[in-house]
């Protein structure tokens, strides 16, 4: 018994120190971790701002993707897309619907003037919809005005707004005019709703008059906001894709190589067409429409063409290989082939118009008639042509140069210009004239012996 008492005692001793160890510790980190906790800094959040204005076009949809890639890797807590448009491509605006609706944050969009048109289904895109108290949404009519071109953006309507909570039909009247809704919209004519009245609907969510109020009601007046502008490339692209000045520089592109094509040498029109070109796929390659290997068909097809007008006299299966080349660059250019045809389409119709008138009034124009020869030479002011010599027709005479097959000959004691059948003759050979063809006169050896160029 005495010998084990010792070690309790020594066991005792141990487990007190350890527990005396275990406090102190508690002790120390317990008060220092509720004094971080306690005045560690609650993180702030961050919002991005979208700008919709203007025309919508692939261009925008290019600038819309970078800022909301940009919020994606900052972990943005929201996005406040501010619109005011009158609408656009409805393709652009598919595709930032679906950038919005794919945001991983919260998402709210300020109509502060307009969202008409492709600009509404931009706008329905995001969870909460705040509107200026002047503000409208609305009037999405399609062109062209075609009842499947209608069924496909109602149908994107109606599911844009049934994401979201909202009613589905007030959606769809905004595209289709032959839905009516009681009290609020009859059959032939399309919804475009106020502020006012979107609030009254439950449509929208907030009518504001600023920024700052939207965010305030959204529990975000102290959310850091970032608003990235678009950058140099990004404006030029939208200007290039905007439709107007595309369908413009595919005018001009075509009407540069037509001129080419109808002229010989490289001028200013082939000039301006090829510059014209090369700015529309630049929009297109920026924004992401047309990569290089488009861009490489379309330098392929113009060298084709250089070739065929500075090399290869003519115009032949070069020439044809460099317009084949450079259209299915522009075909490719574009998103569908549906597109593409009314594109190129549309542009060949109206620089085809624009030549023929063209050639109307310039014909009449004074300018233009320094540019161009216009006298004439009639019999009857005494200009005659070239008399036929027939009376030469079975004479002789002799060849003054080697016929190879042209040359010269001589009959009668006159030098004249002669070809033969094809023969090569040589110089001092007898020779028959065998028939006159206007100024042309044809020759044959008049004996044999001369052929190949011997001499007799």
């Amino acid at each position: 018994m005495s010998s084990e008492y010792p070690k309790v005692r020594k066991h005792t001793k141990t487990k007190g120190l350890l527990l005396i160890f275990l406090l102190v510790i508690t002790l120390y980190y317990v008060p220092n971790a509720s004094a971080t906790a306690q005045y560690e800094p609650l993180s702030q959040p961050i919002i991005y701002v979208v700008s919709i204005e203007g025309t919508i076009e692939p261009g925008l949809a290019s600038y819309v993707k970078r800022v909301l890639n940009e919020a994606e890797n900052a972990h943005a807590d929201a996005i406040l897309v501010e619109v005011n448009t009158f609408g656009g491509r409805v393709d652009a605006a598919t595709e930032i619907r679906d950038y919005i609706v794919e945001f991983s944050g919260q998402s709210i969009a300020y109509v502060k003037g307009r969202a008409w048109s492709a600009g509404a289904l931009i706008t329905l895109a995001a969870e909460k919809i705040a509107m200026a108290r002047t503000a409208s949404i609305g009037a999405a009519e399609t062109i062209p005005k075609e009842e499947k071109q209608i069924s496909a953006l109602r149908g994107e309507f109606e599911a844009t707004a049934e994401n979201r909570g909202r009613d589905a039909k007030i959606a769809a009247a905004m595209v289709d005019a032959d839905i009516a809704i009681e009290g609020l919209i009859e059959a032939g004519k399309l919804l475009t709703l106020t502020a006012q009245k979107g609030k009254e609907l439950g449509f929208i969510d907030l009518i504001a008059n600023s920024r700052e109020e939207v965010l305030e009601a959204f529990g975000l007046a102290d959310a850091e906001v970032r608003e990235p502008v678009q950058n140099w490339a990004e404006k030029l692209a939208r200007f290039l894709t905007d439709p107007t000045v595309s369908s413009i520089l595919l005018v001009l592109g075509f009407l540069g190589l037509l001129f080419e094509v109808t002229s010989p040498g490289w001028g200013v029109p082939g000039t301006v067409g090829v510059l014209a070109l090369f700015l529309f796929f630049g929009g297109r390659l920026v924004i992401g429409l047309a990569g290089w290997g488009v861009i490489g068909l379309f330098i392929l097809g113009f060298a084709l063409l250089l070739i065929e007008v500075f090399i290869i006299p003519g115009f032949g299966v070069t020439g044809i290989s460099g317009i084949i080349a450079i259209f299915a660059s522009l075909v490719l250019s574009f998103r569908n082939i549906r597109e593409a045809s009314f594109a190129i389409s549309f542009a060949m119709i109206i620089s085809f118009l624009v030549i023929i008138v063209m050639a109307k009034r310039l014909g009449k124009s004074k300018t233009f008639g320094k540019l161009v020869l216009s006298t004439t030479e009639h019999t009857d002011d005494g200009y005659v042509a070239t008399p036929a010599r027939h009376d030469y027709v079975g004479k002789v005479g002799r060849t003054l140069t080697f016929m190879r097959p042209s040359g010269t000959v001589i009959v009668d004691g006159e030098r004249i210009d002669a070809v033969t059948e094809g023969d090569f003759l040589g110089e001092g050979c007898e020779v028959e004239v065998i028939k006159v063809e206007g100024p042309r006169v044809v020759v044959r050896a008049y004996k044999a012996g001369c052929e190949g160029g011997n001499q007799t």
